[in-house]
Formats: C-alpha cells, structure tokens, sequence
C-alpha cells in the first residue's frame, strides 16, 4: 500500500515537473480553487438550518433563555431586534420543552395567563384590571400575527356598568401597531383589525376603535360607515378620480393614440348617510268593503212665526234679541242620509337607506392635440365622453373638450437621450464582446503553445530513451555473443557490476524522464565528440 502511495506521488511529481512555467501555475491555481470550492460546498453544508424559538420576548427573557442555550452547549442566532432567538431547526421542539421545564420564558405580555394567580382575596378593582390587562395582551397577540405588524399594543377603556342608568357610557380602544421596514398596512387590513377589536369587546362599536402606526398617523376613521376599507374621504375621491381618469383615457388612446390627449377629473362625493321612509295605500279596484253603515234623519214640523207665545229674532252684540223683520208660519221639512264603508286597504312601508360615497357632481376636462384630431370632431369625442363616463347632465355633471397643439418638446428630448443610451449601451456590448474574443483568443493561443511545446518535450524524451536503451541493449548482446566459463569470484564480481548497472540504468531512466532535453543534448555533445 505504502508502495502504491509513493508511486503514485512520484508519478504526479513527475508529471508536475514537465509541465511548463504556465501550466504549473495554472494547476497550482486550480488545485487551490477547487480546495477552496470544496470547502466553502462543505461549510454551506455542515452549517444548521435555524429556525424561531420564541419570538417578541421581552429582554430579561431573551436573557435567561441565552444563558440557559449557553450552559447547555446549544447553538442560537439573534434575530428580530433581541427578541427572537433562533436554534437549529432539528432543536426548536426538544429545547423549547427543556426551556418551558426551566420555567422560561418567564415573563408574559399580558392574556389569560395573568387570572391564573388571583387569590380568593382579590378585590372587584384588581380583578377587573387583571380581566382588561388579559384582554390587552390576547388582542396585541392576536393583532401580531397579521402578516406585516412586527408589534401591537391595546388599549382598552370599559367603563364599569351602572345598573339604573338609562345610558352607559360607550367602550373604546386605541390600537397602536409597528410593521416591519418597508412594510405598510393596506386598507384592509386595517379594517381587520378594527372589527376583531370590536368582535372581542362585549357592545365595542367599531366607530370607537382608533387604530395609528409607529409613525403617529392614524389608520381608522371615525365615520363608523364600515364602508370596504377604513381609507379617509380624500383618498376615496382620489380613488374615483384616478379610476375615471383611466377608463377615459384608455378608450382615447384607441381612438387618437397614446399620448395625444390628457384627462382631468374632478368628481364631488356625497359621504352623507341619509334614511328615507314611505308609505304607499292602494286598494284594489271592485273590491267589496270590509263593513258598511247607513245613518237616516228625517223631520217633519211646522216652521217659526210671530205669533203669541213664540220668540224669534236674532241675538244681537249687547246680547239682546232683536225681533225678527218678518217671519212666516209654514211647515218644515228634511232628510239627511250618511252612509260609512270600511274598503280593504293595502299598505306599503318602504324604507331606503343611501350609503356614503356616491357621485354627487363630476366635470371632465378633455384636451386633444391638434394634429392628432384633425379628422375626428370634438362633438363626436364629447359624446363618446359622454357614454364612457357616464355624464348626467340633470344632476350638475359638466364636461368640456378642447382641440391644442401640444408641446413635444420634452418627449423628444427624452427620445433623444434613450436613443443616445441605447447606442451607448450597444457600443459597449460591442466592445465587451470584442474584449471577451481578444482574450479568448490569447488564451487558446497560449494553450496551443503550451500543447506543442510539452508535445515537442515528449517527443525529445522518447528520442533519449530510445537511444539509451538501444546503446545499453548493444551492450548486453556484445557481452552475451563471448563464451567464456569465469571463475566463481568472477561472477560474484559481474553479479555485483550488474546490479550497479540495473541501478545505474534506473538512475539514468529516471533522468531522462525528468530531464529529458538536458539528457538530448549531453548525448548529442557525445556522439560528436566521438
């Protein structure tokens, strides 16, 4: 084995020494690359996996769970600003069980937990503030693990409840959250956060719950509408604006081109939320009435006279009865008749509720260029206006179109410049592919060389060795072709000259395999000498 290993050694050694000055330093270079490469594929691959043992810790946790990962030989990584610590992922669940045996982490946040050590002597204060505390810590918790919220803190104010009181006063809650860099909370998100605030609160209204980031800007309105997201009134106009912008400005682009023409919208919101009731009676035509009933009076007697015993007149202003001018005797009579029918009557109650935000009054203006919109009339672009937009007149919508000249001036100025670096970057793509052939080149030309110069080497080594073993097989015969019987002392001494020259021939083997040039020229001093 030993014999093995040194052949091989000396067979590399050898082939190490015939290469040239550039081959041995190519080698030299790619034996320490791949080296380096095995061992940076051999870190990567020995190095853990890590994963989250706990995270959001307080520092006296993160702490106490340090020294506890140090005293037991446990890698970690710190993460998360010190409150996450990070071990091996084949370690997160044995050393989470072995740290909750310890007692750690030791310090909690606030939730349930903190009703686990009240006593039968707590008072009704304490334990309402240890019931709010436990809320808090399970609705920052729960807050927390929204993709993009790094940290929430709650805070709740419930009023205690007062039995004969007509009105309570309301419950409310601010909601203060930090996301992580680059990270901002969307519309939604918000509005998540604002209902599973109020879900969790017994009569929380969600109009009561302000929610603001680390920056100090508020997220949440407090219109209470619970309208698709929690956005102000400015950025729901802006959002309307923007969106009718683009749909009138897609469809001029197909009809004049991109960049022909320019929109501008401006639309009033009606953020106001109005309720409007009515009641409709109908009662259908033939239908027989429900009850019926007639009333008759009829009088028959005789009329009012001057005669004795009968007072007629008028009352007059000081109360006293003036006597009437004349009068006559004659009989009266009359009949009177009424008749009530109760008709079946059908009642309609309707009731509409209007949700804030619709369209009040929107004015479009419309500028087109001149040269773009020769062939095409501004009434035709207006009525098309018109349909895209959805213009109602009657309500106060104004829209106006107007054919100018634009200024090209910038467009064209820009054009130049991507035009100029597009030439730029063609030129210097240009040049890096001629670069990268020039050195192509160089390097196939010094690795040609290198190829017939250890070629033309090899050839001279293979013309030395032949020649040697040539003149030492002449010998060998010319010595063979005498028959002569020596002595015993004799052939000792031959014996001993010819391991001298089996020797004196590896030597001279060995020679020509690492020098073989060297050996060429020394035989051919020789031979010319002869």
């Amino acid at each position: 084995m030993r014999t093995t290993i040194q052949r091989t050694l000396s067979r590399y050694q050898q082939t190490f020494n015939a290469f040239a000055p550039g081959q041995k330093v190519v080698a030299v270079v790619g034996t320490l690359g791949l080296l380096l490469a095995g061992f940076m594929v051999f870190n990567w691959a020995s190095t853990p996996d890590y994963s989250p043992l706990f995270s959001n810790m307080s520092s006296k946790d993160a702490s106490a769970v340090i020294e506890k990962l140090d005293a037991d030989g446990v890698p970690y990584e710190i993460s998360g600003g010190g409150g996450t610590v990070m071990v091996p992922q084949d370690q997160v669940y044995s050393t989470r069980i072995a740290l909750s045996g310890e007692g750690l982490p030791t310090s909690s946040d606030g939730g349930y937990s903190l009703l686990d050590d009240q006593g039968i002597s707590t008072s009704k204060f304490q334990e309402q503030t240890s019931f709010k505390r436990a809320m808090e810590g399970e609705l920052s918790r729960t807050i927390g693990a929204i993709d993009g919220v790094e940290t929430a803190v709650v805070h709740l104010a419930l009023p205690e409840k007062q039995v004969f009181a007509d009105e309570q006063d309301p419950a409310t809650a601010s909601v203060l959250v930090a996301t992580r860099a680059g990270t901002t909370l969307q519309a939604n998100q918000v509005q998540a956060i604002v209902h599973l605030i109020a879900s969790s609160i017994d009569g929380l209204d969600p109009a009561k719950v302000t929610v603001a980031d680390s920056t100090g800007q508020v997220l949440s309105t407090d219109d209470g509408s619970g309208s698709a997201g929690t956005s102000s009134r400015t950025q729901q106009v802006d959002d309307y604006q923007s969106e009718m912008s683009s749909r009138i400005q897609q469809t001029l682009d197909r009809v004049l081109g991109p960049g022909n023409s320019t929109v501008t919208v401006t639309a009033n919101l009606d953020f106001d939320k109005s309720v409007q009731e009515s009641k409709t009676y109908t009662t259908k035509e033939g239908a027989k009435p429900l009850s019926q009933s007639t009333q008759t009076e009829e009088y028959n007697g005789p009329g009012s006279g001057n005669g004795v015993g009968t007072i007629g007149g008028v009352v007059g202003p000081d109360g006293q009865m003036d006597s009437p001018v004349g009068g006559t005797g004659a009989d009266s009579a009359y009949k009177k008749e009424s008749k009530t029918s109760d008709n079946a009557v059908d009642t309609v109650v309707e009731t509409r509720e209007t949700a804030p935000g619709g369209v009040d009054t929107q004015h479009i203006g419309v500028v087109v260029d001149t040269a773009a919109a020769r062939d095409i009339s501004t009434e035709d672009l207006g009525a098309l206006i018109i349909a895209a937009a959805g213009i109602d007149e009657g309500r106060g919508d104004t829209f106006e179109v107007q054919s100018m000249p634009f200024d090209r001036t910038a467009e064209e100025a820009a054009a130049a410049e991507l035009k100029a670096a597009a030439a730029a970057d063609k030129k210097a793509n240009m040049n890096e592919a001629i670069r990268n052939g020039v050195l192509g080149g160089i390097v196939a030309l010094m690795l040609a060389l290198a190829w017939f110069k250890g070629r033309k080497r090899s050839k001279a080594r293979d013309q030395a060795t032949t020649y040697v073993v040539e003149q030492l097989r002449n010998e060998s015969a010319a010595r063979a072709a005498v028959p002569v019987d020596p002595p015993a002392a004799v052939l000792a001494l031959e014996s001993s000259e010819q391991l001298k020259a089996e020797e004196i021939r590896a030597e001279l083997a060995a020679l020509v395999e690492r020098q073989p040039e060297e050996v060429a020229s020394l035989l051919r001093g020789w031979l010319v000498q002869n």
